[in-house]
């Protein structure tokens, strides 16, 4: 067959969501999805993924939001406290609204 060839597994790209969460309807989706889930960690990666599509600088111009400290907290291995999370959601424009499960 013409135009085939085998690809490594090392030339893969890692998928990165930010890349796709190019709107704000895909963005609520995506962070629904995660909260929906009740997973902290998915949660805090989905946050990571939202920042990182919207611009971890420009959301870090928030001036109670340092953007070291955000990446950090919005990491794989980061241990955001509830403050930074709420302070994150805030900047991003979003309101979380209890519901009844």
């Amino acid at each position: 067959m013409l135009g085939r060839r085998e690809v490594k597994i090392s030339e893969l790209k890692e998928f990165d969501a930010a890349e796709v969460l190019t709107d704000d309807e895909s963005i609520l989706h995506y962070l629904k999805l995660a909260f929906e889930e009740g997973n902290p960690r998915e949660i805090q990666g989905a946050l990571g993924a939202v920042v990182r599509a919207r611009g971890l600088t420009a959301l870090a111009r928030d001036p109670d939001i340092e953007r070291e400290a955000l990446y950090i907290a919005l990491s794989r291995d980061g241990n955001p406290d509830f403050a930074t999370i709420m302070k994150v959601i805030g900047a991003l424009g979003i309101k979380l609204v209890p519901a009844v499960a």
